[in-house]
Order: structure tokens, then C-alpha cells, then sequence
């Protein structure tokens, strides 16, 4: 399993019971996660010290009960780059803190290269590894059928000083704007995903991970450049294993051209424990030339 272990403004103070209690910065917030089936709680104490909790409902969706005021929107920072966080419907808070392991490996990948490198973003959420690539000099295209996302993501980027930076946004259909991107004969260094596993594109357009997954990734392949660097697919899909994601990794990019494809769990480590909650997974192909 894949952790970063320098976060500051970001830690898991204690989980138990299908709930994580969190510190984000100044506030602490307790958030529900179905692989937290353990009861024993480390710290009672810090339980009764919560902001804000999210509670489901049994009628499904859920919605925060606020124990002292917060912010409608706060900022957090991991290493040298800033987000912009606000308590959003459903239990999320505009960033995936376990991801900082790709933001990191995404940057040094981009640092290695010296040369330009062009990066798509797709199903780019808020912006966190558009932002890691930005900094890294990278030309970004950011995709996400969202317009409240996009708007979100270019607050980020405006936060990290970075507007000024080759950042494209657009809100649309991702399988739409690959097959376009063909037919305009764009090429890629590196490529991301973070596919959900419903989702409904700009324009109503249904995406289901299990039937669309493999034609969208078949898809991009076609946008890869002479010489590219990456092709990172994370998922929080239950059920989707890392090896069905390199499997699918096998049979459509490293058919253009041999790499190495690797997988792993992404998790954050429970302060002051040797606890680690399992936050997703990832699979990469990446050449092996560079």
C-alpha cells in the first residue's frame, strides 16, 4: 500500500464504528467509511471535540450537523500547494488527501522529463493533480463534465498563483472530448483518469466504469504522444480490483508500446497508529525509456 507520510494540515486522529474523525486544519470533522468495521475507538476524548459530522440517512444521501461554526470555504496546503475546501452534500470536502502519493509521482515524473511535457486531466474534480502538474511546468488540459467542479478547480489554481500558467478547462463529456481529441490529432505525455463509477456527462450523457471503462481507455490511446511518460488510472469503484485496472492497462497501452505497469492500494496512516485506512486504488503504465 502506497502512503505519503508528510502531511501537515491534513491527519486522521482516530477511526472506529464506520467513522473516520478527521483534523482539516482547524476544524475536525467526522465522516462516514464503510471500511471501518473495527469498534474500538483510540481516544473518546477527542470524539466530543468534533465541528462538524456527517450523517447518513436512512432514506439514503445525508447531511453535516455542525457542532460549532465553520467556514463555507477554508484553505488547506500540502507541501507547497494550496486547496480550496468547503463541507459539500455528500459527506466530501473537494480533496482526496491519500492522492498526494500521485501528486508527488506525478511531479517527478514531469521533473525527470526536461523537455515540455502535455498532460490531460480527466474526470480532473477540483484540480489537485492539474495543479501538481502546473507547478512542474507541464501544459495541462483539464476535463470534467462539471461546471461547479471546473469553476472550483480554476479557484485552485488561482490560489496556487498558477493562472497565468498553460491551463485549458473545459466542462464536457469525457469520451466526446477524447474521440474530438483524435479527430484534431492532439497528443499526450501523460494522461490521467479518476473515473467514478456512475456519472452523467454535461450533457446527460450516462457513464457506467464497468461497460465504459475499457473503450474510454482503448480511446486515449490514440492521443499518446511519440514518446509518452504516463498513464495513471485511479478508482474508488467497489468491487474493481488493481489488477482488473492492469489488465486493462495491458491490453490497450502497452499494446502501443511496452512499459511498465504497475498497481497498488492507496491509504492514509492513522496519526499516532499503526492503523492505515484503504483509500482506493491505482494502476499506472509508464515507459520504461524514461
Amino acid at each position: 500500500m502506497k502512503t505519503v507520510q508528510d502531511w501537515v494540515d491534513y491527519q486522521i486522529l482516530d477511526m472506529a464504528d464506520g467513522k473516520k474523525l478527521e483534523s482539516w486544519k482547524q476544524f475536525t470533522l467526522i465522516r462516514p467509511d464503510p471500511q471501518i468495521i473495527w469498534k474500538n475507538k483510540t481516544n473518546d476524548e477527542l470524539w466530543n471535540q468534533v465541528d462538524a459530522t456527517y450523517e447518513r440517512s436512512n432514506t439514503g444521501g445525508g447531511s453535516w450537523k455542525f457542532c460549532h461554526p465553520i467556514k463555507e470555504r477554508w484553505q488547506i496546503n500540502y507541501q507547497d500547494l494550496t486547496f480550496n475546501l468547503k463541507l459539500m452534500g455528500f459527506k466530501h470536502t473537494g480533496l482526496f488527501p491519500e492522492q498526494a502519493y500521485n501528486w508527488n509521482y506525478i511531479r517527478e515524473k514531469i521533473k525527470k522529463a526536461n523537455r515540455p511535457i502535455k498532460v490531460l486531466n480527466l474526470f480532473a474534480y477540483t484540480g489537485a493533480a492539474s495543479i501538481a502538474a502546473l507547478k512542474e511546468g507541464a501544459e495541462v488540459v483539464h476535463v470534467d463534465a462539471s461546471r461547479g467542479m471546473v469553476d472550483w478547480a480554476k479557484e485552485n489554481v488561482k490560489s496556487n498563483h498558477l493562472e497565468d500558467k498553460n491551463i485549458r478547462f473545459l466542462v464536457d463529456d469525457v469520451v466526446k472530448f477524447v474521440k474530438r481529441e483524435i479527430r484534431r490529432e492532439n497528443k499526450y505525455d501523460i494522461i490521467l483518469m479518476d473515473p467514478p463509477s456512475f456519472g452523467r456527462g454535461s450533457k446527460n450523457e450516462i457513464w457506467n466504469i464497468e461497460k465504459d471503462l475499457y473503450e474510454l481507455v482503448t480511446l486515449c490511446t490514440n492521443l499518446l504522444s511519440e514518446k509518452p511518460l504516463l498513464f495513471l488510472i485511479n478508482s474508488y469503484s467497489t468491487g474493481l480490483s488493481k489488477t482488473i485496472l492492469e489488465n486493462i492497462l495491458y491490453l490497450t497501452v502497452n499494446q502501443k508500446k511496452e512499459g511498465l505497469i504497475t498497481s497498488d492500494e492507496l491509504g492514509i496512516p492513522m496519526k499516532n497508529s499503526e492503523l492505515i485506512l484503504p483509500c482506493g486504488i491505482y494502476a499506472r503504465w509508464e515507459n520504461k525509456e524514461c
